[in-house]
């Protein structure tokens, strides 16, 4: 109880994520869009790398924010908001590539590397994120949970429902083939 006998004041900040998803579980209307809007940014980026299209990205994000906002009733707590968000944006990508299998997949060839050309002046970021978009979904989402996100193994496999083991072998095989794909660069010091 506060000095007047109501309730104790939370103190003074930014609410944490937990806090957000089960103020909006209670019933507070700007609570999940706060928690959204801390999040974009990276749950886009995540979405855009997963799904290799920035429509698609758009649209399966929006498709998790919704399926997260109906079910964060559901949400167990047994791992940050955070990495259950990113589970729900990868699941909601992984839907959306699997309705849209007729779209045809780019292949890392010996025509396209040429088009990396490592004497000009390209931004690495963009060679590296292309490199990662010619990954198939499944290494690319693993490797961008691990190497870029920073989730361990184990939160890895939590979140895109696989066994650790799968998650090791898929991480190592992206990492195989970024390696060669980027092989341009270790000619270039």
């Amino acid at each position: 109880m506060g000095i007047f006998g109501g309730h104790p004041q939370r103190p003074p900040g930014p609410r944490t994520d937990a806090e957000l998803l089960a103020a909006h579980v209670a019933g507070d209307r700007y609570a999940f869009e706060e928690l959204f809007h801390r999040h974009h940014r990276q749950l886009y980026r995540l979405a855009h790398l997963t799904s290799r299209d920035p429509d698609d990205a758009a649209d399966a994000l929006q498709d998790a924010m919704l399926a997260a906002h109906r079910t964060a009733r559901t949400f167990r707590q047994d791992c940050a908001v955070s990495s259950w968000l990113y589970r729900i944006v990868v699941n909601a990508c992984l839907d959306r590539l699997r309705r849209n299998k007729t779209r045809a997949w780019d292949v890392l060839d010996d025509e396209s590397a040429g088009a990396f050309d490592p004497t000009g002046h390209v931004d690495t970021a963009i060679v590296v994120e292309r490199a990662l978009l010619c990954l198939p979904v499944e290494q690319r989402a693993a490797v961008v949970a691990v190497d870029m996100q920073g989730f361990s193994v184990a939160e890895t496999a939590r979140m895109l429902g696989v066994p650790e083991g799968t998650v090791k072998s898929r991480c190592s095989r992206a990492r195989t083939k970024l390696a060669a794909a980027l092989d341009c660069f270790a000619a270039v010091d």
